[in-house]
């Protein structure tokens, strides 16, 4: 396994001075945003795939530092009832698979989208409960007419691409656990999998380890961030808490950089249940921690992670 990073944390730098920031840090790979929520701040998708020299120019810049592209990104939001936000996210994800194949990126992480409850509604639904009962025949619209359809036509497009889908489960999306996850996988195929973010299992309540386990080798791209679960605030309220982001005291929960939300004991598990599905890539670290600056949150990251990575390979049995 290697450690890398999901550059929009130094959106504010030019390409080239991410990329030297992030090789003095010791990393070996970048994650990088081509559009939607990300943003497409280090990656001009557009230039790159009309030219073939800035294409190469691009790749120059990487590898001269060592480092490779993990992963392009672009999570948006593919099933909205808004027409022109879909076909917006739909060409971002269509020209991000593009640029992929032509640079010889494996992975494009996605969100999966999240559609209305039926056709005609103007704002998508995040079915939480199964009553009252209208909420079950909102679910069999959101998977069986809109998310399923969609998948099973990008999943087509990557494929014929070589290029593998790494949807992040999230919650507000329609995929957003693993049982949400598999169940798209089995409809569209091997070629779409998941990055894997603990953070947003961790607030769930799920145990990233045994879910890592459940998931197995649809594992195509884990990004390290971490969770802080506020006990008391979840004692009165519980863990669904839509407050903004920015009211820490009171939420239940909130992004924290790796080792200040769990310790290097849950992060070893982690890196253990990794091995033990045949996961051998990259850890990108994602930074969204209100509490620390990126560059200090970024340090602790890595130095935990140094710590738990198994970068070898193990050795053979020589006791069994």
């Amino acid at each position: 396994m290697r450690i890398g990073v999901f550059t929009v944390l130094f959106q504010n730098l030019k390409f080239e001075e991410a990329l030297e920031k992030i090789a003095a840090a010791g990393l070996s790979a970048v994650e990088i945003g081509t559009g939607g929520y990300p943003g497409s701040h280090h990656c001009p998708l557009e230039e790159l795939l009309a030219s073939a020299a800035a294409r190469k120019a691009y790749l120059e810049a990487v590898r001269r530092r060592g480092l490779a592209i993990s992963a392009f990104s672009c999570h948006y939001e593919p099933l909205s009832p808004d027409p022109a936000l879909a076909a917006e996210s739909d060409r971002v994800f269509r020209q991000t698979v593009e640029l992929a194949a032509l640079l010889e990126v494996p992975v494009v992480n996605v969100a999966s989208g999240l559609p209305a409850g039926r056709a005609g509604d103007l704002s998508p639904s995040w079915v939480t409960c199964p009553w009252p009962p209208h909420n079950l025949s909102m679910l069999d619209y959101q998977w069986n007419q809109v998310a399923i359809p969609y998948w099973r036509k990008a999943g087509s497009y990557a494929q014929e691409h070589g290029v593998k889908i790494a949807v992040e489960m999230h919650p507000g999306f329609l995929v957003y656990n693993v049982e949400t996850l598999l169940r798209l996988r089995q409809a569209v195929g091997p070629v779409l999998g998941c990055n894997l973010d603990p953070s947003h299992l961790f607030w769930n309540g799920v145990d990233v380890p045994t879910a890592i386990r459940a998931l197995g080798d649809c594992i195509f791209h884990v990004h390290g961030k971490d969770c802080q679960v506020d006990s008391g605030n979840v004692a009165v309220n519980g863990c669904n808490d839509g407050k903004p982001y920015t009211d820490i005291p009171t939420r239940a929960w909130t992004f924290r950089s790796i080792g200040y939300g769990h310790d290097e004991k849950v992060w070893k598990d982690i890196m253990s249940a990794l091995r033990l599905v045949g996961y051998d890539y990259v850890i990108s670290i994602e930074h969204e921690d209100p509490l620390m600056s990126i560059e200090e949150g970024l340090s602790k990251s890595i130095a935990l992670l140094a710590n738990v990575v198994m970068k070898e390979k193990p050795g053979r049995m020589f006791w069994a």
